[in-house]
């Protein structure tokens, strides 16, 4: 497992959604089969000679535990955004190490991936914790979302005529407390995955004393943080499309092989990316080729190597 320091570090960020094919197959079996489908790609990168921090969302999936949660609540108390968030970590984690080993073997390499349960550290001063804006949870009606809201001092919104939801906060991480960890097991060539959901939120006390909040944190911004504070080379953003493209869905659409990070900025103010989806992937490339990373990618899973050659994806670089 000893793999050569000199290798180069690529942090690998994938969408909670990219797990879940569509509506019909959200299963843990569906999920662990688009799983085991990306980590076929995965290795694919592996055996160009990369070492891999693989970071993941848990939109989805922290929303059916919520879920869950909130059925069950009549005889159980509310499961924590914190330990949701842990829960998610394991259970997402152990999925990609399973699907990563397997796929090792298959092809005779011999490599491991390892889970780490991961905190990122937020300011409690910020503002987003005045103004919760983050839906999660399970659409309830007005009646329901206000009796629950009045019981555990949630905050609620009316979401665009589809009933009511709870809304937490979504704070900017500031710092990923198992940086070191992370980086000691990538150099020895382990594949880590790690940063699950954007970490669990903590606030540090003034005694580095640490407490989770019910809040969520970006994955894309997260996985930039990671990739910087890494010094990784590359940070790569696998999604659903090959390219980003101009006027998404507009009879002017136009896909970009190559950006840099002045036109991406210059793009991201006309309103090209929408915040819901490509929007903070752009952002968090921003923020790492800026910081000096070498360069970002957006590609779709199977495309990872040719992306990584240059003939494929959008690739963000530094002006």
């Amino acid at each position: 497992m000893n793999r050569s320091h000199t290798a180069q570090l690529a942090v690998v960020a994938i969408g909670g959604n990219a797990l879940i094919r569509d509506r019909k197959h959200e299963s843990i079996l569906d999920q662990f089969e688009m799983v085991a489908d990306i980590a076929v790609h995965l290795v694919e990168m592996i055996e160009l000679g990369w070492n891999v921090v693989l970071t993941h969302g848990n939109g989805p999936q922290i929303g059916f535990i919520l879920e869950r949660s909130e059925i069950s609540m009549p005889q159980m108390p509310p499961v924590p955004m914190d330990y949701a968030g842990a829960d998610i970590q394991g259970a997402v984690g152990w999925m990609f190490v399973r699907a990563l080993r397997n796929e090792f073997r298959r092809r005779s390499i011999a490599r491991e991936a390892i889970a780490l349960v991961t905190q990122t550290i937020v300011d409690g001063g910020d503002s987003a914790f005045t103004h919760p804006s983050k839906p999660i949870g399970s659409q309830m009606d007005e009646a329901k979302a206000k009796r629950l809201a009045l019981k555990y001092h949630w905050t609620i919104h009316e979401d665009a005529g589809r009933g009511w939801r709870r809304v937490v906060p979504s704070p900017r991480p500031q710092a990923i407390i198992e940086t070191s960890a992370i980086r000691d097991m990538a150099t020895a060539g382990y594949v880590v995955i790690a940063c699950g959901g954007g970490g669990i939120p903590v606030v540090e006390g003034e005694d580095g004393s640490l407490r989770g909040v019910e809040a969520v944190i970006d994955k894309d911004l997260a996985s930039s943080l990671l990739a910087r504070s890494l010094g990784a080379d590359v940070l790569i953003s696998l999604t659903g499309v090959d390219k980003v493209a101009l006027n998404f869905n507009q009879p002017s659409q136009c896909p970009i092989d190559r950006m840099t990070v002045s036109e991406a900025r210059r793009y991201q103010m006309d309103g090209q990316f929408d915040e819901g989806s490509m929007g903070p992937k752009v952002a968090g490339l921003i923020e790492f080729v800026a910081a000096g990373g070498e360069f970002g990618l957006i590609c779709a899973p199977p495309n990872i190597a040719k992306a990584l050659e240059g003939n494929s994806g959008t690739r963000v670089v530094p002006d």
